[in-house]
């Protein structure tokens, strides 16, 4: 039976794709570059990275900026592949265990249901999985491919899964499975990711590109504990979804039938550029071995959310990497990144 391990279970390494074009970055394309590396850099120290370059050439130029930052190359992996953007948790597989067997599931990308340029991001599960010389699963129900994001998802390696009702169900905006339900997402849970516990949650942020991600509203941070956003200023556009999300979470109960440990974690100020309002959170922070790395914002909530989720990973260091660049992209460092457990 396949199961889709827990974030902070042992991980081989991450996957990454360095920008290789600066249109998800418009104007921001030079610091975008630099922050990878830094990204690159933390990952690094404890595992391996992946990385996905467009080309020889851009392998090249990667690899003496690394080198200059005084980065490992011997820890880095590359994978030439041309793409069209670099957002692994949705473009990648999803790595599930299957016995003692690994298996890469394709969910069929597709931009989001947004965009049409994504026919370079399709390939890549399929080279992913002959990188790592482990088989591709086709994900399909009823016939049909399946289309789902690894940000639409979050699990704790025991059966329960975080998802949104927006992102999967929404009736009209970035319909990604016409006409599947709740019982027909639940089933493809638990055939491609072994659950058997679904909890639906209701709306995402405001600004968010994909319509509802789960990682930039909550995360598990242990088996039975769930970290949420949520807005304590009553005037925000976020409020009230997160406040119904808060709610629903207080309700649901785990794959045992015991109720979650709840763990509130501040949203930082609302984040705007050319007149855009930015889906800034702090729950899209990437668990690693040994380290948590958690994007930051210039904000005064930064040090109470690194304190929050410091306390949540006892064992673990806990960084805060600067997003404020990145985040001009709509998404930073989870939605960047997909693990490989080991």
């Amino acid at each position: 039976m396949r199961r889709f391990p827990a974030e902070w279970e042992n991980q081989e390494g991450i996957l990454l794709c360095f920008p290789h074009n600066g249109n998800d970055w418009p104007g921001k394309y030079g610091a975008i570059q630099w922050a990878f590396i830094e990204f690159i850099k933390k990952i690094s120290e404890v595992e391996k990275v992946f990385l996905v370059v467009a080309n020889k050439k851009l392998q090249e130029k990667v690899s003496e900026m690394l080198v200059m930052a005084h980065v490992s190359l011997d820890k880095i992996s590359f994978i030439i592949h041309k793409t069209n953007r670099s957002w692994m948790r949705d473009s990648g597989p999803i790595i599930v265990q299957n016995g003692t067997k690994r298996e890469a599931i394709n969910f069929n990308f597709n931009g989001w249901a947004k965009y049409k340029n994504y026919q370079l991001d399709k390939f890549v599960p399929s080279k992913v999985a002959s990188h790592l010389n482990i088989p591709l699963i086709q994900a399909t129900h009823k016939g049909k491919p399946i289309v789902l994001e690894g940000g639409a998802i979050d699990v704790n390696g025991k059966g329960t899964l975080l998802t949104s009702e927006e992102c999967l169900l929404h009736p009209s905006i970035q319909v990604r499975n016409e006409n599947f339900t709740k019982e027909d997402y639940e089933a493809i849970f638990k055939e491609y990711l072994g659950i058997t516990n679904v909890i639906w949650l209701g709306d995402g942020i405001v600004g968010d590109d994909t319509h509802g991600h789960i990682d930039d509203l909550c995360r598990f941070v242990n088996e039975h504990t769930i970290i949420t956003v949520v807005e304590t200023d009553s005037k925000n556009p976020n409020y009230k979804a997160l406040q119904d999300n808060l709610l629903r979470l207080e309700n649901a109960v785990l794959e045992d039938g015991k109720k979650p440990t709840i763990v509130r974690l501040p949203m930082p100020k609302t984040v705007t550029f050319d007149g855009l309002v930015i889906p800034a959170s702090y729950a899209n922070f990437l668990i690693i071995n040994k380290i948590v790395l958690v994007p930051t914002f210039n904000d005064s909530n930064d040090r109470i959310a690194l304190n929050i989720i410091s306390n949540c990973f006892p064992d673990r260091e806990v960084i805060g990497i600067s997003a404020i660049d990145l985040i001009w992209g709509f998404g930073t460092l989870h939605c960047l990144s997909q693990q490989i457990p080991k």
